[in-house]
Order: C-alpha cells, then structure tokens, then sequence
C-alpha cells in the first residue's frame, strides 16, 4: 500500500508539473515576449533617422489616422541583421500592435512578428513576409482567422507608414512555399499556424498597398529589388515548424538536464523534510512551493527550446 501511495504521489506531482508548463508555454512566454518588444520598440525609436519617424512609431495608429494617400513604395534597401527591429505593424481589427524583428528562426519568433528576410522590407516593391506565433510568445496572430477582406493592415518603418488592405485568407499545406513568391506591385504576406494549438496547417493572410506616405529624408535605395527566381521556393517556414530541434545544442541539453536534477533533487529534500519534521510542516512546505516554482521556472525556460518548433 505504501508503494502505491508513493507511486500515487509522484504520478500528481507530474501532473501538476505538466499543467505549470502549459501555464508556462502560454502565459509565462508571453511575458518574456512582452519584454522583448519594450526593449525592440525602444531600439526602433533610437534608430529612427528623424523626429517625423519617431513620432509616427510612438503615436497610437487608429482607423481616422491612417495615411490616405495613394500606394507610393519605398526605396528597396537591405535588411537589418537578423534579431534586430525592422518596423512595427498595427491591425486595428484584430487589436495587434507589435514590433516586427529581422528572420524568421525560432529565436526571432520568440521576440515577436519575423520578417522573412528573403522577400523585400516591408513598404517596399514586392511580396514582403511575415510569421507569427499563434498560441505561444505573445500569440501575436492569434486572431488572425478573423480578419475580413478591407480589413487595413498598418506597417511603420523608418521610410514610412504603409497601409495595407487585406484581400484573402487562406489555409494551406505546411510545404506551400508558393505564398511568398514575388509579385508585381507591394503586398504583405502574414503567416502562422493553423489551427490553433497545433501545426498541421498554415493559416496565411495576404493584403495589397493601399495607402503610404513616406518620410520626408528616407533612405535612398542600396540594393536591386529581388527577383523571382532568388526567391524562397521551399516550406516557408522551415526553421520553426517543421518540428525539428533546429539549433540546438548540447550546452542547451544540458542546461535542461541539470535544471531537471535540481528540481527533483530540491522535490526529494523537501518532501523528506517535510515527512521528518511533521510539526513544521507548513513552513517547510510553504518554502519548499517557493523554491520548487523557482527551479521550475527556470527549468521550463531550459526545456523549452528542446520542443519541436511551433507557432
């Protein structure tokens, strides 16, 4: 009997650590990823070449604010390195309001929206990318199924503000890397996975330029428009989705390793204590829930990265 109530304790002790871990992934995340944005929203605004810039990415973009004049594109330029902010992007209907970083890997999403950097910056001529979480790291395209054909999708670089009316939705198979093939014009292609919770499927969004105003000293043009043919032709999507363990390392098994001993060894000694001194229990196991969230915590933030990759 003692064995089974062993047994018994262990097994609701691992549920609860599972349930903590989905509290984790969910919400624990998205603080993280809030964070993140404080300090590339920051970084954007420092790098802004003017006042004009500054002001439109700190003001609050509403619907009677938005540019109204006609779809000018900006100067095609490089992109910024990878992990750093390429502009912000605003959906007013959906209630998104995040800043955009450079790539598209698992470490990129983390921080927020990634912007393929195979397709053209977004402004710019051409089909520009864009991946998003849907359920973890803020979940920044979770609604992103509700938006309506019109629906305007707001894009702030430092060349200008660009405004962007959605023109169709659809869900298609994990492999399509049709939908970011160059096309004549400037579009914008949002993508993330579909349903939610899940990555069976990709939920894609696409919206043409509809309306801009460029900045008035907006850097000058520094490299060719891309082409079609240098264009990303495989699964759009292949450093987060495929549920490979794509970057990881041994020192990041490790880590995980060694925050997993710590917790278990930190779960025996409190429980033995516990058992020992009876009479203190309630402060043994009040110390004992604070240091096991402790452990668990970063525990969860080491095993994370192991997950296959999801949006």
């Amino acid at each position: 009997m003692r064995i089974v109530s062993i047994v018994g304790k262990v097994l609701i002790g691992a549920g609860i650590i599972l349930l903590l871990f989905v509290a984790y992934l969910v919400w624990g995340t998205a603080l993280q990823q809030s964070h993140t944005q404080n300090v590339l929203r920051s970084s954007l605004e420092h790098k802004a070449h003017s006042t004009q810039v500054r002001d439109a990415l700190a003001q609050t973009a509403t619907q009677d604010k938005l540019p109204t004049g006609r779809p000018v594109v900006a100067p095609t330029t490089a992109s910024p390195p990878e992990g750093s902010p390429v502009g912000e992007i605003r959906i007013p209907a959906i209630g998104i309001d995040q800043v955009i970083v450079s790539g598209t890997t698992t470490q990129d999403l983390r921080q927020g929206p990634g912007h393929y950097t195979n397709t053209p910056l977004p402004g710019q001529a051409g089909n520009a990318g864009v991946a998003g979480h849907r359920t973890t790291y803020g979940h920044p395209f979770y609604n992103l199924d509700v938006l309506k054909v019109g629906d305007p999708i707001v894009l702030t670089t430092v060349q200008g503000i660009f405004v962007y009316d959605t023109t169709a939705s659809q869900v298609v198979p994990p492999s399509d890397g049709a939908i970011l093939q160059n096309q004549t014009g400037a579009w914008v292609t949002l993508t993330t996975c579909n349903p939610r919770f899940s990555a069976s499927t990709r939920l894609v969004v696409t919206a043409k330029l509809a309306h801009s105003q460029l900045f008035a000293d907006v850097p000058a043009a520094t490299t060719k428009p891309p082409t079609a043919k240098g264009r990303h032709k495989g699964h759009p999507l292949t450093a987060t989705q495929t549920g490979a363990l794509a970057g990881t390392s041994n020192g990041q098994v490790l880590d995980a390793v060694l925050w997993g001993v710590a917790v278990a060894v930190a779960g025996a000694v409190i429980l033995l204590a516990a058992h020992r001194y009876r009479r203190r229990r309630w402060v043994i196991d009040g110390v004992g829930i604070l240091v096991s969230l402790v452990l668990l915590y970063y525990f969860f933030t080491a095993i994370s990265p192991l997950l296959p990759a999801s949006l």
